[in-house]
């Protein structure tokens, strides 16, 4: 645990990258406001930057004030930087140079949201225990091989943070303040925003497979698990069977009751909403996408694809 003296006020910056989602910045900025408040000092100092130097404007339009990238010496304890959207849209070298001058600096390097995502490519996630919001893993994953993220609300690594985003920035704020202010003060700064119940750091981004789905078949949950696990190498009806426990047509009846539809149309939804994620954010060609889904071919990929979007893949991609 790095050592913070609480009679300091710790200076702490946000990188916003153009399209962030406003909850996020929130989640993770209001609770050191409150902080501030409940002191009665200020305990925290806040600054927001922008890649341009300008107000960055949220993916609802609303802008936030920012100034210049911090440059040396910029006094900082923390920063943190907030993205969404697509990370094909983050080509932002001065960012990736700011942060890693501040890594050298020994400043605590932190991402919310898609924000590991740049922290990935500026070279300070390597050997780390990380996060990433679950809607850009699969862009992280085909952009930087050897990193792993962990599906995990929020993980601290030394002087390294990083929060999937969403509401998850509160639970992550609470143990920021826990570990400077204590567990009383941090509780009464969760009790400000009437979080009452502060999140796990490894519990799960997404609701279960059984709320996503609707179903709670043992056997199919596992099925379906099994799906989402095998997209680029998918497995024929007969292996999943086995993994549920039941006979092919019996897979195929649980389908069809519980699910409304057929083993093979359901896979391959579940596939073409992974390559959607990759069109749209990801940096693979399309002939690459359809070999990482699973897909014969290019042709057969885009067949698929347009049956189910009704445009094709360079639409989604130009879209």
């Amino acid at each position: 645990m790095i050592s913070i003296d609480p009679r300091n006020t710790q200076a702490i910056g946000f990188i916003l990258i153009p399209g962030f989602a406003l909850m996020s910045f929130a989640s993770a900025s209001e609770p050191l406001r409150a902080a501030n408040l409940l002191a009665g000092r200020e305990i925290y100092r806040l600054s927001t930057f922008s890649p341009d130097g300008t107000s960055a404007v949220s993916s609802g339009g609303v802008p936030v004030p920012a100034e210049p990238l911090p440059g040396r010496g910029s006094g900082l304890g923390t920063v943190f930087v907030c993205a969404g959207g697509s990370p094909r849209d983050w080509q932002y070298p001065s960012v990736l140079a700011c942060l890693r001058q501040l890594a050298r600096e020994g400043v605590r390097i932190g991402g919310i949201s898609g924000g590991p995502y740049l922290l990935a490519a500026a070279g300070l996630l390597a050997e780390r225990d990380f996060t990433i919001h679950w809607e850009h893993a699969p862009a992280l994953l085909e952009a930087f091989p050897a990193l792993s993220p962990r599906q995990a609300r929020f993980v601290i690594d030394g002087n390294r943070i990083t929060c999937g985003g969403g509401v998850a920035p509160l639970d992550m704020l609470h143990v920021l303040i826990s570990e400077r202010m204590g567990a009383d003060f941090a509780r009464r700064v969760s009790d400000w925003y009437l979080h009452t119940e502060v999140g796990e750091p490894t519990a799960p981004q997404r609701g279960s497979l059984a709320e996503r789905y609707g179903v709670y078949h043992p056997g199919l949950l596992s099925v379906l698990e099994k799906m989402e696990e095998t997209i680029e190498m998918p497995l024929d009806r007969t292996a999943m069977a086995r993994i549920a426990g039941v006979t092919p047509r019996h897979l195929d009846r649980l389908f069809a009751s519980h699910l409304g539809s057929t083993f093979l149309e359901q896979y391959r939804q579940i596939r073409l909403r992974h390559a959607r994620r990759l069109l749209e954010q990801g940096p693979l060609s399309i002939s690459e996408i359809a070999i990482a889904t699973g897909f014969s071919s290019g042709a057969h990929f885009a067949r698929a694809y347009r049956s189910l979007y009704g445009i094709t893949p360079g639409e989604t991609r130009r879209a």
